[in-house]
C-alpha cells in the first residue's frame, strides 16, 4: 500500500519522521542523565571512596604504628608506650584514641605493650599471632569477644580489610603482669594486611629472614614492607628478608623499618647499613625512614 494509507493524520511523511527522530533524541538524553546519575552515586558511595583513597601509615616509635585505611578504619601495631625508653618522642596512652583493630606479633613486653589497656578502653579487637596468646589476653582481662584467635596460616576479614597471619622466626615468651612469672605466649607471627582498595602491607614482626617470606610474597604480592631493624640486627639478614619479598612481589615499592631507637646506641644497625646491604644484592627499592609521629601516604 502506498503513502498515504489508512490512518493518515494529515501530516506529511517528512514531518512524522522528524518528530520520531526528535523523540528518539529525547529518549537518548534521558537515558544518559539516568546513567550519569547512577555513575555519580556509585562514585561517591562509601565503597567507591574507599577504593579511591590511600593508606596512611604513622610511625609512633619502636614497632608501634598507627595505620588508617582508605575507609577510615584504624589499625595499630605493637602499642608499646608504658616502659618504652622512647615514649617521650611518641604519644601518651590517652592519645591513642579508639582504634578498630590491634595487631600484636608476639608476647614480648615491647610487642604487647599497652594492647590490653587500649583494648579494654576502646573495644578494639586484637588479632593474635597464636591461639595460646589469646588465652593470655583473656586471662589479663580482655573480653573474649575482642580476642580474634588466629595462628600462622589464619585469616581475619572485616569491613573490606583482610589480615593474614604468617610465620615468624622469633620467640614469644611473656611475663605475667601480676605474678611477674614467665608465661608461654605461643608462637610469634607477622601480618599481611590488604586494605579496602587492594593495597597490601607486609609487617614482618621481629622475624629473622626465612625462605617462607618468598612464598608469602608470591601469594599476597605486598606493595609495602615493614622490616625489622632492631638494635643489633645483622644488616645482611634484614636485606635478605627484603630481597626474598622483592623477588616474588613486583608490587613492592616501599620499605619502612621498625624497632629502631630514636637515638640508636653506638654500633646499632642503621638505614645506611641496610641500604648498603641491599645495594650489594641488587635491590634498589628505596627505604622510607620516618621520625616519631611522622606519617606517609601509601598508594599504588
Amino acid at each position: 500500500m502506498g503513502w498515504p494509507g489508512p490512518g493518515f493524520t494529515g501530516k506529511k511523511k517528512e514531518d512524522i519522521m522528524l518528530e520520531t527522530g526528535r523523540a528518539a533524541v529525547r529518549l537518548v538524553k534521558l537515558a544518559s542523565v539516568v546513567l550519569l546519575a547512577a555513575a555519580a552515586a556509585a562514585a561517591f558511595s562509601p565503597g567507591a571512596l574507599a577504593q579511591a583513597g590511600n593508606v596512611k601509615l604513622e610511625w609512633i616509635t619502636w614497632s608501634f604504628f598507627r595505620i588508617t585505611s582508605p575507609a577510615g578504619k584504624v589499625i595499630i601495631t605493637n602499642p608499646f608506650i608504658t616502659g618504652n625508653p622512647d615514649a617521650a618522642a611518641g604519644i601518651r596512652l590517652e592519645e591513642v584514641g579508639k582504634p578498630n583493630l590491634i595487631l600484636v606479633t608476639d608476647a614480648h613486653r615491647d610487642e604487647v605493650g599497652d594492647a590490653v589497656a587500649i583494648a579494654k578502653a576502646s573495644g578494639a579487637r586484637i588479632i593474635t599471632p597464636s591461639f595460646e596468646f589469646g588465652t593470655l589476653l583473656t586471662g589479663w582481662g580482655v573480653p573474649e569477644a575482642q580476642v580474634m584467635r588466629r595462628n600462622p596460616g589464619g585469616r581475619f576479614a572485616w569491613e573490606g580489610i583482610t589480615i593474614r597471619v604468617v610465620g615468624s622466626v622469633h620467640g614469644s615468651g611473656g611475663t605475667d603482669p601480676g605474678s611477674k612469672f614467665p608465661v608461654y605466649g605461643g608462637i610469634a607471627a607477622g601480618f599481611v594486611v590488604t586494605f579496602e582498595n587492594g593495597y597490601t602491607l607486609y609487617f614482618m614482626g621481629s622475624s629473622a629472614a626465612t625462605q617462607d617470606m618468598a612464598l608469602w610474597a608470591e601469594l599476597y604480592k605486598p606493595d609495602a614492607m615493614i622490616f625489622l631493624m632492631s638494635g643489633f640486627t645483622e644488616p645482611l639478614d634484614a636485606a635478605t628478608a627484603i630481597k626474598l619479598v622483592a623477588g616474588k612481589s613486583p608490587n613492592l615499592k616501599t620499605l619502612i623499618p621498625h624497632h629502631q631507637r630514636v637515638a640508636p646506641p653506638p654500633g646499632a644497625i642503621t638505614v645506611a647499613d641496610v641500604r648498603k646491604a641491599l645495594d650489594s644484592m641488587g635491590v634498589s627499592i628505596p627505604i622510607t625512614s620516618l621520625a616519631p609521629k611522622q606519617s606517609v601516604e601509601l598508594k599504588k
